[in-house]
């Protein structure tokens, strides 16, 4: 069960980060941080890093431009 969770935190997490390059990129890309961190308390460590890298992409980009 724990690790089916943290799977599902971190596939949540990616696909907002993702949503997040198009719409709404502060909102959703910080979601996807705190999914990511949040993540990182279950196993799958490598789908929480994805989620906190891309969250923050999304989250950083709109300022570079």
């Amino acid at each position: 069960m724990k690790a089916s969770l943290g799977s599902w935190i971190g596939w949540i997490g990616i696909v907002l980060a993702i949503v997040g390059f198009f719409y709404y990129p502060l909102w959703f890309g910080g979601a996807a941080v705190v999914l990511g961190l949040f993540g990182l308390t279950f196993p799958q460590k490598f789908l929480a890093w994805i989620s906190i890298v891309l969250g923050a992409i999304a989250f950083f980009l709109p300022m570079l431009q």
